[in-house]
């Protein structure tokens, strides 16, 4: 059973291997995506028919196709890692720009609050300077009158209203405008949580985690996880070829216990009216009137 287990386990990681590789290319050559699968799909079959054919062959095969067939292997390897590294590149690539869109987002909102508190801060001040001018007649006992505090205030009325409206508009376009930004906030920590794990690496490695290190770690990752996939699928592919032609011990011993004599009398005579002679080791002629 261990053997079949090889076998599926090596075809199912070398069919992943295949599939990321095989979309990485697709993304690198976008302008041919039906040509690039077809191709890598074939491609994916042949390095592991070359796999078995040399592991199975080597001894009865000719240098030149053995070498062919070597470097053939390798350079196959080595296009199912780039489009690996293609697949998880684009992955992340992708991911830190929805983060970056999120980013400007916020940061244009922030701005128009900025706007907006501005436009509020402003026209409280005026309503101050209203208020002082209104505070300095009443000090100065000019209550009544045409240009008394009163009548100053009538006057003001108008001014105070506009004002009261852009106060009023302003803070509920700030309301509007957290709640939006609230919203992309949530989205972009959603996004960090995402990478967090590989912050906490590069943190542990380099001892921050700012851009251009969190870049460096997930190159480094994709490096690693290449490494590791598409030369694990042709080694167990390997391991099962070789897995293939041992034997069972049991069976093995049972060959070896078994008397040459007793293999040799399990094979019919060259004539019916031959027999086996032990000591000799040949067959020969029955004699007249002896039984088998």
């Amino acid at each position: 059973m261990f053997k079949y287990l090889l076998l599926l386990t090596a075809l199912a990681v070398s069919g992943v291997a295949a599939y990321y590789s095989i979309v990485g290319l697709a993304a690198i050559f976008a302008a041919s995506v039906i040509p690039v699968i077809v191709m890598g799909s074939v491609l994916e079959v042949g390095k592991l028919v070359s796999v078995t054919f040399l592991h199975n062959y080597w001894e009865r095969t000719n240098w030149l196709l053995k070498t062919y067939l070597t470097a053939a292997v390798v350079v196959l390897m080595f296009i199912t890692s780039m489009g690996i590294f293609g697949f998880l590149s684009k992955a992340h690539i992708e991911q830190t720009a929805s983060a970056g869109d999120n980013t400007l987002k916020i940061e244009r909102l922030e701005g128009q609050i900025a706007r907006e508190q501005r436009a509020i801060k402003d026209a409280e001040t005026v309503l101050s300077q209203l208020d002082a001018a209104v505070q300095t007649l009443i000090d100065y006992d000019r209550v009544r009158g045409d240009t008394g505090a009163i009548a100053t205030r009538e006057r003001q009325k108008e001014e105070r209203e506009q004002l009261a409206s852009v106060i009023s508009s302003s803070e509920g376009q700030i309301d509007s405008l957290l709640e939006e930004k609230l919203t992309l906030e949530s989205e972009q920590n959603a996004l960090e949580a995402e990478v967090g794990p590989l912050k906490y690496i590069a943190e542990l490695i380099y001892g921050q985690a700012d851009r251009d290190i969190l870049e460096q770690s997930v190159r480094w990752v994709i490096i690693i996880i290449v490494a590791v996939f598409d030369p694990l699928a042709v080694c167990l592919l390997l391991a099962w070829n070789t897995l293939r032609e041992i034997r069972p011990t049991s069976t093995r011993e049972k060959d070896v216990a078994q008397p040459v004599e007793e293999v040799e009398e399990q094979i019919e005579p060259p004539e019916p009216d031959m027999v086996w002679n032990s000591r000799t080791r040949t067959w020969k002629k029955k004699k007249a009137g002896a039984t088998s």
